[in-house]
């Protein structure tokens, strides 16, 4: 973590990963279990993690422009975000088709369950729970509970009601 900026009462667990860690900030009581790795890929890569987010174990973040994360989130176990794609233009072999790459936002008090994965340019709004193993590739409006792959709405939380 050395370079990054890390708010007071962060927890890193055992085996975590981040590449270009100069690029990434960690507010106020962020806690990442053990084997969370915050992938930067690019000189311009940047990961904003709001305070009191929590990320479960094997958690990945791979950033190729930006990703950030508001505060008081959490992720379970297997959670992937990534902010880029490989084309897949016919007459390229896959190894040498350019990089697609899009914002992702994620917004306050946002429920990722196990083995959720968020893709390009997603910005998934405050309140939001995402249900586990789901696959989210569009826009989710805040307060709204979303399942499957790709992630589709089924609810929206009521005001007040907690789970």
């Amino acid at each position: 973590m050395s370079g990054a900026k890390v708010g007071p009462k962060v927890r890193v667990g055992p085996r975590c990963r981040v590449t270009v860690p100069r690029q990434v900030t960690l507010g106020k009581g962020v806690w990442m279990e053990a084997d969370i790795w915050l992938k930067l890929t690019s000189p311009d890569a940047a990961l904003t993690v709001g305070e009191h987010t929590f990320f479960a174990r094997n958690c990945t973040v791979n950033v190729l422009e930006r990703v950030s994360i508001g505060p008081h989130c959490l992720f379970g176990p297997n959670c992937m975000i990534i902010d880029h794609n490989h084309g897949t233009a016919p007459g390229k072999q896959m190894d040498e088709q350019p990089c697609a790459s899009r914002p992702v936002s994620i917004g306050r008090d946002v429920w990722c369950g196990a083995g959720v994965v968020v893709l390009l340019g997603v910005s998934i709004g405050d309140g939001a729970v995402v249900g586990a193993n789901s696959v989210v590739t569009k826009n989710v409006p805040a307060q709204a509970v979303v399942v499957g792959s790709p992630a589709r709405v089924i609810r929206m939380r009521s005001e007040g009601a907690h789970g």
